[in-house]
Formats: structure tokens, sequence, C-alpha cells
């Protein structure tokens, strides 16, 4: 799954991207229901790997069957 596939997941379910203070290939993201933070990196086009994701979505307090559905 890419970043933008990830991005507009998140974004259904309430998430907000921080705005970005500097260059780099990785974004923060913040949900303001839990009131938790993470960072995804940025690859353009090239698929992040699922344990990454996985692991972006549990520390945002999502529950990972919400994501898929979304």
């Amino acid at each position: 799954m890419t970043y933008r596939n990830v991005a507009r997941k998140l974004t259904a379910l309430g998430c907000r991207e921080l705005p970005r203070k500097g260059g780099g290939s990785h974004r923060k993201w913040f949900n303001p229901e839990t009131q938790r933070a993470t960072v995804i990196p940025d690859w353009g086009g090239r698929d992040l790997k699922s344990g990454t994701i996985r692991a972006a979505v549990r520390q945002l307090g999502i529950d990972w069957d919400d994501f898929q559905n979304a």
C-alpha cells in the first residue's frame, strides 16, 4: 500500500497530518480522538511494508479492521 492510500484511509478515520517544519521523507500524523501521534514514511509511489503500516495504525490507537475498511 502506498503512502497516498494510507493517508486517504487515515483522513477518513478522522486523523490529520501535522504541518512539516523541514524537509525529509517522513510525515507526522495525529489522531485527535486518542491524542496520539506517529510518523509515517512517504516514499512516493513505492509500497510501504505492512508491518510499518500496522505499527503506525496501532500507535494512533486505531483498530486494524477499522483501518482496512476505511
